[in-house]
């Protein structure tokens, strides 16, 4: 067995353990531990160690993609779902009503550095986007797999920002798009690298070059 195979078989593995743990969680009653912000991503270090070893190659074809085929957002614990788990988790004194919706609180959004008092104005973004992980390797997922990279609590891949900047995102990749606020550069570009290694996910040449770029400057 070649180590680059042992590797990935590996991480697949990872991959799978992860999603089965996903999976019982969403089916038990009661709330994980309170975290209150976004698991931090690996060191500077470690994510320039990562990025050495992604797949790099040209991005694949959205042909076939539907956000419907990575469900979100799924009941993690009684009534509350991803969305309201990731506001609860990084707002500050937000208020949930019995349906465990936010009614109360403030948003402070990373990426901008602009701060909200109503959840309708904050947008949980995933930070390596559903489309650009089907161009990148979900595409040969299974859906339970796709359902897992969709609503991962467990790595820096969702994170309370503001609506319209992270509409403004949409599914670019870092060769194309990064936060407006420089000093979140660093950490934006070790929450993708973290994400993509643990998933398993390929990058493109602009792409890595521009993570490259942001990690070597960390």
């Amino acid at each position: 067995m070649s180590r680059v195979y042992a590797r990935h078989t590996l991480r697949r593995i990872a991959v799978l353990a992860s999603t089965a743990a996903l999976s019982v969680a969403g089916l038990l009653a009661t709330a994980p531990p309170a975290q209150a912000a976004p698991p931090t991503p690996v060191s500077a270090s470690t994510a320039r160690s990562y990025l050495s070893q992604l797949t790099v190659k040209a991005e694949g074809s959205t042909s076939g993609y539907s956000r419907d085929l990575f469900p979100h957002w799924i009941t993690q614990y009684g009534q509350c779902n991803t969305r309201e788990v990731v506001l609860d988790r990084d707002g500050s004194g937000v208020v949930l009503d019995g349906y465990c919706r936010a009614v109360s609180g403030s948003w402070y959004s990373p990426y901008d550095g602009a701060t909200w008092h109503a959840a309708s104005d904050v947008d949980i973004d995933h930070v390596v986007p559903l489309a650009e992980a089907w161009r990148s390797g979900a595409a040969s997922w299974t859906t339970t797999e796709r359902r897992a990279f969709a609503n991962d609590l467990a790595r820096p891949q969702l994170i309370a920002v503001t609506d319209n900047v992270n509409q403004a995102k949409g599914d670019k990749d870092p060769g194309d798009w990064m936060p407006p606020r420089t000093a979140y550069h660093c950490t934006y570009a070790r929450m993708w690298v973290h994400v993509k290694y643990h998933w398993d996910l390929s990058v493109d040449s602009a792409e890595k070059s521009a993570l490259q770029s942001v990690l070597n400057g960390c």
